[in-house]
C-alpha cells in the first residue's frame, strides 16, 4: 500500500539490501521494494582509483551500475542506486573482511579525520535522471588498543558489514569526537536531498 504523501506510480526500488538505507527509507514513510544488485565493489573501486577517478565520481559510478542492474528487469521503476567510500588521506577503505582487518583499520583512523563519500543515483528506464553527493566529515577519538578490543568484541561480525568497522547507529558513536554532515549521509543514503528529487518530481507531495 502506497503511503498517503506517495505518488502510485511509478514504483520505487531501493537497489541495496542495506539495513541501515532500508530503515531510513521506512522511516521516512515511502513505500518500496529492496533489491540486492550484484556488483563486484572492491574490484570496481580499485580499477577506479587506479585509474585515478575522484571518490566522488567512483561513488556515484558505483551508485549508478547498481541502479542500472536493477533497472533492467524493472523499467517502470524508479531505481534509487546508493555507494559509499571512506577516504582518509590518500587511502580508500573498504568494508573489513574479518576482526583482523578491522582492527588494523580502527588503527589507522584513530586520532584522524575521513570523509565518507555518499553517493545516490535515480535511474529509470533506460537513464539516469538525477544524483547527489554529500561528504560527512567524521573525526575518530585517538582511541586505545584496549578499547578498540572491547568495541570489537561487542560488535562481532557486525564490524565486516560497514566500512571503516563502525556503524554509527549503535556503538560505533562510541568512537568519534566530532561528526559534521547529515546523520542519514553517514548511514549511507543522503536522505534530505533524495527527498527533495522525489518532491520536485511529483513522487512526493510537495
Amino acid at each position: 500500500m502506497t503511503s498517503p504523501w506517495q505518488a502510485a506510480e511509478p514504483p520505487i526500488i531501493l537497489a541495496s539490501a542495506s539495513v541501515a538505507r532500508i530503515s531510513l527509507l521506512e522511516a521516512a514513510g515511502l513505500t518500496f521494494e529492496a533489491r540486492a544488485a550484484a556488483v563486484d565493489e572492491a574490484a570496481l573501486k580499485g580499477s577506479a582509483h587506479a585509474d585515478g577517478l575522484s571518490p566522488a565520481d567512483t561513488a556515484i559510478a558505483l551508485a549508478e551500475l547498481k541502479a542500472q542492474r536493477v533497472a533492467r528487469t524493472r523499467p517502470e521503476a524508479l531505481v534509487i542506486g546508493c555507494d559509499q567510500l571512506l577516504v582518509c588521506g590518500d587511502i580508500w577503505f573498504d568494508k573489513p573482511a574479518n576482526a583482523a582487518e578491522a582492527r588494523v583499520q580502527l588503527q589507522s583512523l584513530r586520532g584522524r579525520r575521513h570523509t565518507l563519500v555518499t553517493a545516490v543515483v535515480c535511474w529509470r528506464g533506460n537513464g539516469h535522471i538525477w544524483h547527489h553527493v554529500a561528504q560527512p566529515n567524521l573525526t575518530m577519538r585517538d582511541l586505545s588498543d584496549t578499547f578498540i578490543d572491547v568495541y570489537l568484541a561487542a560488535e562481532g561480525d557486525a564490524v565486516t558489514t560497514t566500512v571503516g568497522a563502525y556503524r554509527m547507529e549503535g556503538l560505533g558513536a562510541q568512537l568519534f569526537d566530532a561528526i559534521t554532515g547529515e546523520h542519514a549521509a553517514i548511514l549511507g543514503l543522503p536522505l534530505l536531498p533524495l527527498l527533495g528529487f522525489l518532491r520536485q518530481h511529483g513522487v512526493l507531495m510537495r
